[in-house]
């Protein structure tokens, strides 16, 4: 369990919560291991609808564009970093398009929804404090794609002469 604890220490998804708080949900998480290559998850999984925060190793998030069979690698993920948070907050899995995929000996941990759901009868702050990690957590990556966006943008017109 001390993996469990640190890896939710690090994480954005208990940056509001104590340590004591921290403890209390650290028994809900499970932990999986991956080899390298090793398909964590991919569109069209039946698995429980989890959120997975990187405990060790590395994610690689790898799509295809336009039905092509090669996948081109749009993130590599960090220790405390979260995944599988579209069909955690409820969203429709048919909506993911990304692979992830173990990038040397991975662990992961993994909450699922409906133990988060039930934390909200007993612990209603926690629950709603890790909800609001999550939150944070995509707005990050809405603000990193905003960025490269505007990068990118900025390449093709030339702007503010730094290309």
């Amino acid at each position: 369990m001390t993996m469990v604890f640190d890896t939710l220490r690090v994480s954005t998804v208990t940056d509001e919560l104590d340590e004591s708080e921290i403890h209390h949900i650290k028994g809900l998480f499970d932990v999986h291991e991956f080899q390298p290559g090793d398909v964590i998850t991919q569109p069209g999984d039946n698995r429980p609808d989890s959120l997975y925060i990187l405990a060790q190793g590395n994610i690689e998030v790898k799509a295809s564009a336009d039905g092509r069979d090669s996948e081109d690698t749009l993130h590599v993920l960090k220790q405390g970093d979260l995944a599988g948070m579209i069909t955690f907050v409820g969203g429709d899995s048919s909506q993911i398009s990304a692979k992830l995929y173990a990038a040397g000996n991975t662990k992961i941990i993994s909450l699922e929804q409906r133990k988060v759901e039930n934390l909200a009868y007993s612990k209603p702050m926690i629950a709603l404090k890790i909800m609001r990690g999550v939150a944070r957590s995509m707005h990050g990556i809405v603000r990193r794609g905003n960025s490269q966006t505007m990068e990118l943008t900025n390449y093709i017109h030339g702007i503010n002469g730094r290309y």
